[in-house]
Formats: C-alpha cells, structure tokens, sequence
C-alpha cells in the first residue's frame, strides 16, 4: 500500500473536492441558511473530512508523520525555535506527582515511564510573533506585555506546531502578541499524562521569561482539554496563574458520556464512531487475550531465570524487574449492556490512555470536583459538533461550580473541601450556528474570521485585566477584511452581515445580492449594517459585555450576529443527571464496535502479522524495564524498548507540500491584511509629508527620537505605564487602547489604583522629569529641543520659522513695548534694566538658571512670604499663579502666558491687610530681591495665603529685611 504523502492524498481527496463543487451549486436549497452555503467553507468541511477517511485506511505513524512535517512560514512572520531546559521538566513532574496522589500515581503506572524520552528528543518550542511586532519591540527593547501559550490538537495522536502554525499566527497578528507552541509528545507511544508534563515544563519555562499576568493560555480541541488539566494543576499547586485562557472546541469528556456524541452530526468532520487505523506496532495495543499470552511468555522467561516470585511486602526483591503479580495483572474490562445484551469491551478505546483511566479527572476535565478559581476563561463551541454538550456543560460548570457537580461517588472530603475553597471563574461561552469542530481551522472561512476577532477581543480584555492597565490593540477593520459570499473576493462585499430578527433564532438570514465592486479599502455600510453593529461580535478593542452570575452566555450566527443563548433548563448539556457524567453510554459504543468490526474484518490478515512480531520480540530477549518497577500502558513506547536494541535518532523534519499548500491557502487572508496595512502605513507617510509645514521633521527623525530605547521608560529612567508598546508616530494603521471596565464585578484596591492614578498624573505634570532633571536633547533639525522623546514647538534662540513659533514669540511681543521694556507694571523703586533682563530670559527650562542666580535668596533670607526654611523638600518645578482671561491658573515658568491682565502698581496700591487691587508677584515679575517686588527663592514657592495671612504665624510683608514668626521659629512653608 503507497505511503501517506501529498500525491496520494490529492488522489483520494480530489473526487470529494469535485462532487462537493457541483453538489453545492445543484442542491442549493438543501445548504440555504448553513455555513455550507458558502463554498470555501463546503469544500474545507468535506476536504478534512475526506482526509480524516483516508487517513485512517494508514497506521498510526505514518499520519503523525505527515502531520509532523516541516511547513515553510510566510516572511513577514518570525520564527524562533528554543529549548526548554531539563530542570523544567524535573519540577513539572514533581508536581505533577503532588497532584495525581499515591492513588493516581498507581493507576498512571508508576513515577518514572512518562518521563522517558527518546534520545536526544529535548522538548521544543517556538516563538511566533508577526516579523513587524519584533522589529519593534527590538527597537524598543520590549520584551512585551502579551505572551500567548498555544496548544495544539489533533485528539492527542496527531498534529504539530507545524501543521497549525497557520493559525497561531493570526492569533498572534490579532493580538499583536508572541506565540509560545511547546512541540509535546504525542500518544498512543506515549499516553498520558507524558503530554501533560511537556506543557507544564513549557509554561514553567515561560515563567522565567514573561510575568504570570503577561500570558494567556490557549488550546483547541484535545489542545484545549490540555489546558484546563494544566489551570488545574496551576491552581491547586499554587503556581501562578496566567491572565486567561482561550479554549476552541475543547475535548473535555474522553468517555463520550453527553447526548450529542451519540447523535448525528452532518455538519461536522469529527468521525462519529471515533478513530480507526489500520494495525501497527503504536496501535491497537494488545488486547486481553493477546496481553494473556504475552504474559505467559512473559512468566515462563522469569522462572527460567531463577526469578522467584515476590510477594507483596517481602524485602527481598530485585529492584529493576517487575513481579510476577505485576505481570499478571489485568486491566479494567468495559462492561454495558446493548440492546439486551452484556457487551465486554477488551480493547483500549481512546490512544490517550487506558480504559481505567478515562474518568480520571485530570484526562477528563469535567470530572473534577470543581473548576472554580480559574482565571477568566473564553469557550467557543460549534453549534454542529459533536462534542458540543460537553462544552456547554463545562462553561457552565466553571461558572457555578456548586451546581453542577461530578458523581456522588468521587465526592469526598477533599472534593468538597475543593468545591468550598475556589470561588466562581468567570467565563465567556459562544456558541456558533452550525459551525464545525474547531471552526478556526478553516482560518479562510467568513466565520473563522470572526471567531479569530472574538478571541483578540477576549484575550486583550483579559491581559488589560491581570495588568490593570491599557493593552493596545490594532484597529484593523479597514484593512483585514472579511469577505462575503464564496471568499474568493476579499473585498467584494466585504463585511456586511445582514439584518436578522432575533425573534426568530433558528433562521440565518438570506444573503444580499451582490453589488458591484469597489475600491479597496473605499467600503460603505449599508443600512443594515449599522443597524445590527450593536449585536454584531466583538473584535480586538471593543470592550467585552458584563458578566451576569459570571457568565457572558451568547449565541453567535455565522455572519457575526449576537443573539440570546437559551435558558439553561432548554440546555440538554445542563440538564444530565450528575451520576451519569463519565459513564460510558451504549449510543456511542454500538457506532464504535460497528465501524471496529469492519476494520477489523478489512484488516485481519495485518493484525495476525503484528502479533505475531510482538510475540518474537518477546521470545528473542523480551523488553526493558524500569528499575522503580512501573508498568507502562500497552501502548507506551517506554514499556516497548526491546532489550539490547537503539533506539533510532530522530529524523531531519522534511518539507510537506500538501501541508505548504494547506497553509498558503490559510495564510492567504493575513497575507493581503498585512500588505494592505504596509500599503496605508506608506500613503499616511506619503500624505503627512505631503501636507506638512515648513520646518516640519521626517518620520525617520521621529522614530529616532520615540521613547528613550527602553520600554515604558521616561527620559528620567521612571516607569511610565502604557507606554512601552505602543506604536511609531508613523504608523498608518489605527490603534484601540483595551482596558478592564469591570466586567466581572470586581472591585480593585483603592489605595493601589489612587497610587496607579497619581503616579500617571505626576508624570504627565512634568514632576518626575523635574525630579530628575536631564539637560533637553536637540532634535535633529537642531531648533527644537527633545523632552521624554516628543519635540517642543519652542527655538533656542532662533529665528521663528515655524507657525507654531510664530505664534509663541507674537504673544512674547504682545508682552513687552518698544525698546523690548517690558509692559508689566513694576512696584515702586524696581528699575527699568531688572525689567528688560527679565525679559531677555530664555523660555526654555535651564536657560534661565544666571537670571535665576541673580533674583534668587539665599536660605534663611527673607522672600516675599517670609523667611525660608532652607530646603522645602519640594522639588517641584517652580509655578506661578496668573489671571488668564480672566481666571486664575497654574502655569510653570517655562511657558510664557499670551493673555495676561496687567495692574498698575500705581493706580492700584497694594494694600496687605485686605489683598485688594494688589498684583501678586511671579517669576515674570521683575524687582530687586528682598523687595515686594521680588520673585521668590528656587528653594520654595509662597502661596497668596501665606504671603497675605498674619495670623497664621507668617509675618506681613515688608520692604526687606529678615523676619521671624511669632512662634520663635521660621516662617517655614511646604512647597
């Protein structure tokens, strides 16, 4: 039989590709108001499932090979491929031993077998990151704020970071984050909990890189189940949590214990009856009766070597071979009956793990006794799937972990203590028309289109959250567009969902007739369109709905629409009897051992022959074992190692071209998103400079001169929040700052958010740059000086060339009289020169600091308020009050007031007792020092209260002179 590789698979798959293209189009009525209906979504649905078919005629191996391949990644996405250290995966088994118990590690088999790895087979990963998005963090030198940690599927057995790159890097793109995808172990070589492990030392690893809350989790169907084992695992060994977590049709129910897996379900690939493959040495593993042979051959080798059987509790044992009580034990037989009749299935069922272990908690999510205390969690289901009930249920459970409770059998003391520790998690549920499993999958369909805006929507919700600040997200909408009837045209009616009813929930509405094209990125909204933007799903940067008893419940259309989820009564998911979750039903089983009957009948002559080798390699010298005794599922590679044999080293990884193309056909909508976005950025580049002003800088200068080259930083070196990752000046594409609005009820500690506000308000005064002063960098045309990154509209000296500068020194002019004598009024006996030096200061801060040498006093000499207490503390830039159109407002000394009401000190006397038609002295206010006309000392500023009070113990002012308050001390004033 030819190999599975691309020509053979285009053979068998074409067929279905033909008959699906002419199906759609003659049978149009019976695919009206499905996602069928549109042809690039038909043709993917039977694509995959045609593959899955064919598949399954191939062993084990050759479909983890294929799907292992190596897949090209398109240029404008960087890839860097890292190691996860050993340490990482020592303590990732140390804790998962804490968490399966002396009682989970017996049932597993042992502490050791699940942590043997081929040799040199480390555990890999890879960053994902869109090429942009690293280029400017490395300019930043950011180390980012946004981590996304994704799982992949493929029930287990099969799949690859390879094979969903694809789609990681839209998550990526969307986010504007980095993607981590840990390249774990698969089954049925090495079953559970071996993937486990891989994905804990992954996120372990993880933590030495980002910050918990910088990360959020993500899985798709066994991918997804992944996931939740390990926010498990991280909540109940007190590891730091992530932010969130994505699950997209998570697999949560190994033992097909919901009503839907026993239906039938057109809509979607999923193989109704499970999954066959042709027989090999990975699977099936041996059932009961071949198991009794090889056991036999198994003893009769121990006894012919002197081997004595040990008995349990004896000392006297050899350490490194099992017992014979270890051989002979049997596995757990499935025992139902079916129509009547008792049905004793001998055969492992699922790849992941032996029968007995298929309602252990942490295979099958939903028998754990609570999934409180979680992180927010977002759950996509499609309304077509097979394992739609289970996900229903599981959102549900999450959210009200009292109610829906696992089977009064596995209810202990410690499962109830769990259900009274962890609070509710807050999960956001859609369920999506008639869609698929994993419907992202099919990345260039309409609905995956808003399933992945959904997701960037929640995730950056939930990052925004764990950091308690603003996560900046690309508004898109113009350039990543989604299309509208087949896909073929990306932009030919692009984004129009039309208007539904949402009296009437089981209808899609009808498509519109098509209008003729237009220009790209020149789209209209029809009317409808805007009157269903409201309900229609989010996308990255709109603000996620509230929760209600910590659920957000939606039912999602296809065409994007937002519509009520159905009461949890009218649910089947929700209304199962708790005793019957994890217990296997007959629906399922009959449909599994009828497809089993005829693979077995097709395949017969292929199983005799596997056998036949397991027994040979029995009998030639049999297989390692460990020395701490574990015995290994019958599947796992670990317990497979014939003696005296090396294993192979592992292949170079080789270049799939079905696998490329698959991937080319995904990509194809990032692609023309990201050419489109460099095509806007380049006209908003274009038309900036185009329009600019005279004197006005390139964006390259700006780019230059952004930030001080480290993240989130100021200029001082002080954290500066929000700031680190935001995007160049020249960018072309639109931004949405995401922030937590309270969704979920929450109520944050008020003195660590005044802190938060203070700091932010402090830095947007200038005090933190006052405080740690740094002489201004000239720009790069050498007129306009650099404060924290951003030009000021002031020269140093120069001559005005800009509008803006113009501006300044008019309402400078406006300021003095002929011969450059100042207009504002001096008190009596200030000479005319202190009023033209004042003048001639510069308006730039530390450009006036002779001026300031020769108005300043020294400490402990008399100000204007009395005496100084020779160092404040304050540190502040130096303020003055001033009447600006006629109220009065703070101003610090550096900007120059354009409208300011002058009072004659002449025609109006100062009169200190009442504070009437008086001019307070500022720093524009010239006048000899330890005169009423003085401008304060640098070491403190006087308020009006101070200056005018003489009963709070400061003196009235006097023309000069030292002054003490009448308490024996110094007028000492806060700053």
């Amino acid at each position: 039989m030819p190999p599975l590789n691309t020509a053979t698979i285009g053979m068998a798959v074409t067929p279905t590709v033909v008959s699906t293209l002419f199906s759609h189009y003659l049978d149009r009525k019976k695919v009206r108001q499905k996602p069928t209906e549109r042809l690039s979504y038909d043709e993917g649905l039977h694509l995959i499932r045609s593959f899955l078919d064919f598949a399954s005629s191939r062993p084990v191996e050759e479909l983890q090979a294929f799907t292992g391949q190596w897949v090209p990644h398109p240029s404008w996405v960087r890839v860097d491929e890292v190691e996860v250290p050993e340490d990482k995966l020592s303590r990732a088994a140390n804790y998962l031993q804490e968490q399966l118990g002396p009682e989970g590690i017996k049932r597993v088999g042992g502490r050791e077998w699940w942590q043997w790895r081929k040799p040199k087979s480390p555990l890999m990963a890879e960053w994902i990151e869109m090429k942009a998005d690293y280029e400017e963090r490395k300019k930043n030198a950011d180390p980012g704020n946004r981590v996304m940690l994704y799982i992949h599927g493929g029930a287990y057995f099969f799949g690859s970071v390879n094979e969903h790159r694809f789609m990681i890097q839209r998550h990526a793109r969307k986010l504007r984050a980095r993607a981590f995808a840990p390249k774990y172990r698969l089954a049925p070589q090495f079953p559970f909990p071996c993937g486990l492990q891989d994905c804990l030392a992954a996120y372990l690893y993880l933590l030495t890189q980002q910050e918990p809350k910088t990360i959020i989790l993500a899985g798709d169907s066994a991918g997804g189940g992944m996931v939740l084992s390990l926010l498990v695992i991280l909540r109940d060994q007190g590891i730091p949590l992530p932010a969130g977590a994505v699950l997209i049709s998570p697999w949560v129910d190994l033992t097909h214990s919901f009503p839907s897996v026993a239906g039938d379900c057109p809509l979607d690939y999923v193989p109704p009856s499970g999954f066959h493959h042709r027989p090999s040495r990975a699977w099936p593993p041996p059932d009961e009766d071949e198991m009794e042979e090889l056991k036999k051959i198994a003893i009769e080798q121990k006894t012919g070597d002197g081997v004595k059987e040990v008995k349990e509790g004896s000392s006297d044992s050899n350490a490194g071979v099992p017992t014979i009580g270890d051989v002979i034990d049997k596995p757990t037989r499935l025992s139902l009956m079916i129509d009547g009749q008792q049905i004793d299935i001998k055969e492992q069922i699922q790849m992941y793990t032996t029968n007995e272990m298929l309602n252990h908690p942490l295979v099958s999510p939903v028998m754990q006794p609570t999934l409180g205390g979680l992180p927010p969690l977002l759950i996509m289901t499609g309304g077509a799937e097979i394992l739609r009930d289970e996900q229903i249920y599981l959102a549900h459970k999450c959210a009200n972990p009292e109610q829906y409770l696992p089977p009064e059998a596995v209810m202990d003391d410690h499962a109830w203590a769990q259900v009274k520790k962890y609070p509710p998690t807050d999960v956001q549920l859609q369920v999506w028309d008639d869609l698929c499993h994993v419907a992202p999958t099919l990345s260039f369909t309409r609905p995956a289109k808003y399933q992945f805006r959904a997701i960037a929507q929640f995730g950056a919700w939930a990052l925004a959250r764990a950091q308690r600040t603003e996560i900046d997200i690309l508004d898109d909408d113009d350039i990543s567009v989604i299309s509208g009837n087949e896909g073929e045209d990306e932009v030919e009616d692009a984004a129009t969902p039309p208007a539904v009813d949402p009296t009437q929930p089981n209808l899609d509405p009808e498509p519109k007739p098509k209008k003729a094209k237009k220009p790209k990125n020149k789209r209209t909204k029809t009317a409808a369109e805007k009157e269903n933007e409201a309900n229609a799903v989010g996308k990255a940067g709109d603000p996620l709905p509230s929760f209600h008893h910590h659920m957000i419940r939606q039912r999602v259309t296809t065409s994007g629409l937002i519509l009520p989820l159905p009461e949890h009564s009218d649910l089947p998911a929700c209304c199962i009897d708790r005793n019957l979750i994890g217990v296997i039903k007959p629906g399922p089983v009959r449909k599994w051992l009828a497809h089993k009957k005829k693979f077995d009948a097709r395949f017969a002559s292929t199983k005799s022959k596997v056998h036949k080798e397991r027994i040979k390699d029995m009998r030639e010298g049999g297989y390692e074992v460990f020395p701490s005794g574990d015995v290994p599922p019958p599947s796992a590679l670990a317990g497979r190692r014939k003696i005296g044999h090396r294993e192979k080293d592992q292949k170079k990884e080789k270049k799939s071209l079905g696998l490329s193309l698959w991937g080319l056909w995904g990509s194809k909508h990032d692609k023309m998103t990201v050419e489109r976005g460099e095509k806007a950025d380049r006209a908003t580049t274009v038309q900036a400079v185009t329009d600019g002003g005279e004197g006005a800088r390139s964006y390259t200068d700006i780019e230059k001169q952004d930030g001080t080259g480290v993240a989130g930083k100021t200029a001082a070196g002080v954290d500066r929040p929000g700031l680190g990752t935001r995007p160049s000046a020249a960018s072309g594409s639109r931004y949405k700052s995401v922030a937590d609005q309270g969704q979920t009820g929450e109520q944050y500690d008020e003195e660590h958010e005044r802190a938060h506000i203070d700091e932010i308000l402090a830095y947007r005064k200038g005090e933190l740059e006052e405080q740690h002063h740094q002489p201004p960098e000239v720009g790069a045309t050498g007129k306009r000086p650099i404060v924290d990154g951003l030009a000021t509209p002031f020269s140093l000296g120069k001559k005005a060339e800009t509008a803006s500068m113009i501006t300044l020194q008019s309402g400078k002019s406006r300021l003095t009289q002929g011969g450059g004598n100042s207009i504002l009024q001096s008190p009596p006996g200030t000479s005319a020169s202190a009023c033209q030096s004042r003048d001639n200061l510069s308006l730039m801060p530390g450009a006036d600091e002779e001026a300031h040498e020769s108005h300043s006093v020294a400490d402990g000499v008399v100000t204007a308020g009395g005496v100084s207490g020779g160092g404040s503390g304050s540190g502040s830039a130096l303020k003055n009050e001033i009447s600006v159109d006629g109220s009065e407002k703070e101003e610090e000394e550096k900007i120059v007031p354009q409208e300011v009401e002058v009072r004659n000190y002449a025609s109006q006397p100062l009169d200190a007792n009442r504070g009437i038609g008086m001019s307070l002295p500022t720093p524009l206010t010239p006048g000899t020092p330890g005169t009423l006309g003085s401008r304060p000392g640098l070491d403190r500023f006087v308020t009006a209260d101070e200056f005018l009070s003489g009963s709070s113990g400061a003196p009235t002012p006097t023309a000069a002179g030292p002054a003490a308050g009448p308490a024996g001390g110094p007028a000492g004033g806060s700053g």
